[in-house]
């Protein structure tokens, strides 16, 4: 099978990109490397090409002959959309549209990666697909939009599209250098610097965390079988933490002990956070998520090697 993954750069791409080449797929990776990591490519048998999800021409060209297109690339932070709106839009919202549209072109299967943060102030869990969607930042609503876009492709011109929200992914090959890093990789960073982590809020806000490994092995699926729905699909697996819990989890993975700096809740940032796994589980059977811990413990020990 021939695959093109957007964002391939980027930490889900890269070991999404390593699985496919285990399964003797052929890969080609879309990244501008504004957010991604050439090194995460390192030994990897794929076909790089450096570029825009912005550029129609260039996707219409590098699609056209792919079995499937796996739609990661993104601005992948809430703060940073808050902080520049536009730039969020233009790559979540434009940038979705124009895979769309290549692959429209030459009847590709795809995928794109959404966000559980479309729920956004809706309170309840867990989070159906079928709930009111209520974006409370920019990164959301552009979300939001690429997905609106994914499902209408399907339903407008019978492509064959399926949208995952995803929930705080998390593991190996996810960075922390830069402001807006997700908080897994954030506490390892200052883990091992021997420094306090910050908590935004009480720390009481819940997260749905989900390992990479198991989020590959769905995508990888769903490409195999040309997965397509009528409706986003949370991938996640319905479990909740609160970041108080997950403080000592981390110490008991790691040994190391571990202070915390309680500072303002931050824009945009939502309360609560749990996936209702049913959809995911009628379109896919036999879904065995990792154990928490060990997932934390594999995504710890590659980070202690930076």
């Amino acid at each position: 099978m021939k695959v093109l993954i957007t964002g391939g750069a980027g930490f889900i791409g890269s070991n999404l990109a390593q699985h496919f080449i285990s399964l003797g797929d052929e890969v080609t990776i879309l990244d501008d490397l504004s957010t991604g990591f050439i090194e995460n490519l390192t030994g990897l048998d794929v076909e790089f090409v450096q570029g825009s999800i912005l550029d129609s021409e260039l996707l219409q060209k590098i699609a056209s002959d792919k079995d499937s297109i796996v739609h990661l690339a993104a601005i992948p932070s809430v703060p940073r959309s808050v902080a520049e709106p536009f730039p969020s839009h233009h790559a979540n919202a434009t940038g979705t549209l124009n895979v769309l549209e290549a692959a429209r072109h030459s009847n590709t299967h795809v995928i794109v990666a959404s966000s559980s943060s479309v729920y956004g102030a809706n309170p309840t869990l867990p989070k159906t697909e079928d709930l009111r969607p209520m974006p409370i930042s920019p990164y959301a609503v552009s979300k939001l939009a690429g997905e609106s876009y994914t499902v209408a492709w399907k339903a407008t011109y019978g492509l064959d599209t399926i949208a995952f929200r995803f929930f705080n992914v998390f593991g190996p090959l996810q960075r922390a250098g830069h402001a807006y890093a997700a908080v897994i990789p954030c506490f390892l960073d200052k883990m091992s610097r021997k420094l306090p982590v910050d908590i935004y809020g009480d720390g009481e806000q819940t997260r749905d965390f989900t390992y990479v490994g198991d989020v590959v092995q769905v995508l990888a699926r769903a490409s195999k079988e040309r997965k397509s729905s009528t409706s986003p699909v949370n991938l996640a697996f319905g479990t909740r933490r609160s970041l108080n819990e997950l403080i000592p989890l981390m110490q008991h993975v790691t040994g190391e002990t571990i202070e915390i700096n309680y500072l303002d809740p931050r824009i945009g940032d939502v309360r609560d956070s749990q996936a209702s796994s049913k959809l995911l589980n009628e379109l896919f059977d036999n879904l065995t998520p990792t154990e928490f811990e060990t997932a934390l413990k594999i995504t710890s020990d590659w980070f202690m090697t930076l």
